[in-house]
C-alpha cells in the first residue's frame, strides 16, 4: 500500500508578493490588524507588500479581486471589521463580504486570507485585534503565506509531472 503524499505550505514568504486589502471603517481597529499583518509578512521575508485601502468592509472583495487579477501577487490578505448594530445590516454585510472574498479566491486562483472581524461588541473587536485573543491580522498573514507556498509547491509539482 502506498502512503499518500502530504502537501503542506511552509511559513516562509521569501520571494513572495502580497496585497493587503484593508478597510478604513473602524480604522482604530483595522490599523492594528494591518500593522500586525505587515509585521508578520516582513518577518517572514516577503519580497513585496502592497497595502490597498478601501472605505469599508463591503468594498474589500472587489479590491481583492482586482489585486488578484493583476497577476502581481502570490496571495491577498483581507482585513476589516464589521460590528453588529441594531439593524440587520451586520448580517447582510458579513455574509456578502465573506462570500465575495471566497468567490474572488476561487475565480482568480490566488489565495485570499480572511482577516475580517465580525464582532458583537467593540470590546470583542479590541480583544481580537491584539490584546487578549491575539491579533487576527497576524493570523491572516500567516495563512496567506502558508497558502501561497502551498500553491507554488503544487504548481511546481504539476509542471514537473507534465514535462
Amino acid at each position: 500500500m502506498t502512503i499518500p503524499k502530504n502537501q503542506k505550505g511552509k511559513l516562509t514568504a521569501e520571494g513572495l508578493r502580497f496585497a493587503v486589502v484593508f478597510s478604513r471603517f473602524n480604522e482604530f481597529i483595522t490599523r492594528r490588524l494591518l500593522a500586525s499583518a505587515t509585521d508578520a509578512l516582513e518577518r517572514l521575508g516577503a519580497a513585496s507588500i502592497d497595502v490597498i485601502e478601501v472605505p469599508g468592509a463591503f468594498e474589500i472583495p472587489a479590491a481583492a479581486r482586482a489585486a488578484a487579477g493583476s497577476g502581481r501577487y502570490d496571495a491577498v490578505v483581507c482585513l476589516g471589521l464589521i460590528l453588529r448594530g441594531e439593524t440587520p445590516h451586520f448580517d447582510v454585510i458579513s455574509r456578502e463580504v465573506a462570500r465575495g472574498i471566497g468567490q474572488s479566491a476561487l475565480e482568480s486562483g490566488v489565495p485570499h486570507a480572511f482577516g475580517v472581524l465580525t464582532c458583537e461588541t467593540l470590546e470583542e473587536a479590541v480583544q481580537r485585534a491584539g490584546l487578549k485573543a491575539g491579533n487576527k491580522g497576524w493570523e491572516a498573514a500567516l495563512a496567506a503565506v502558508e497558502m501561497a507556498c502551498l500553491f507554488r509547491q503544487l504548481r511546481q509539482e504539476f509542471t514537473t509531472a507534465n514535462v
